[in-house]
Formats: C-alpha cells, structure tokens, sequence
C-alpha cells in the first residue's frame, strides 16, 4: 500500500468529507491511480442503500398520512397536510425519474402495506378500513392533490 492510499484511508475513517473532497479532486486532476477504491466502492454501495431507504421511508410516511387525512377528515390537522407536501416535495426531487423511481414503483405495495399499518396505529382504525391493495399509482401519490377533498 502506498503512502497515498494509506493517507486516504485514514482521512476516510476520520474525516468522511475531507475524504469526499480528496477522492473528487483526484478525480478532477486525472489521477486516477491514487484513489481510494477501497473505500469509493464501500461509499457508493452505502449511498445507494441510504437513498433506496430514504424513497422508502418517505413513501410509508406519504401513504400513511393520506390514508389518515382520507379515513379521518375530523381529525385533520395542518401538520398532517405539511407532512404530506414535504414527504410529496421530496420525493418528487429524488424519485421521480431514473434508478430511485424504479425502485419506488417496485417497492410500492410493500410501503403501502407499511403505510397501512402505521395509519391503522395511528386512528385506532382496523385495517379492513383500508382498501387491501394501493390505490395509487407512485405518479398520483406524487402529483395528484389527493387531499383535495379537504371538509
């Protein structure tokens, strides 16, 4: 192992940013024989997991919430509505196109299934309340005003 890699390696451990900013100005500068690959496939092999669970988690969050705001129009609140247009808004920036999009359209029955138990938890609800497959296509959880029936 070189003296540079042995450097890369530590600042990895140490200063993950420090090491971000090394690996691209490496990059940057052509050399790329002095990389950390190590490292680099560890990292991007972490960062597709993290982005996988974060479609994830945002689309249990939406459909939970919808499902609140649709089965229990008394009980609406302006948190649930915000909490609906964040998780909207962000999924929209990160899924809706390309690799993460897929893997939200493979995913959907599964975080409606989760979405379902979290609002069934929630209201008190039992889950016959909610219809037993996903009533939603990802482009209408993502697009379509679906808490437009607001009372």
């Amino acid at each position: 192992m070189t003296q540079t890699e042995t450097t890369l390696a530590d600042l990895y451990e140490a200063d993950e940013t420090a090491w971000l900013d090394a690996m691209a100005e490496l990059i940057r500068c052509g050399d790329h024989s002095s990389l950390d690959y190590t490292h680099l496939q560890e990292y991007l092999a972490d960062m597709a997991i993290r982005d996988r669970r974060e479609v994830k988690s945002r689309l249990i969050a939406l459909i939970a919430h919808i499902l609140k705001w649709i089965h229990q129009p008394d009980h609406r609140t302006g948190s649930w509505r915000v909490t609906i247009d964040e998780q909207r808004n962000e999924l929209v920036d990160i899924a809706s196109q390309g690799v993460l999009r897929n893997h939200a359209e493979a995913i959907l029955a599964e975080a409606y299934e989760r979405g379902v138990n979290w609002a069934k938890h929630e209201t008190g609800l039992p889950a016959e309340t909610f219809p037993a497959e996903c009533p939603y296509t990802l482009d209408q959880l993502l697009s379509v005003d679906l808490t437009a029936n607001e009372t």
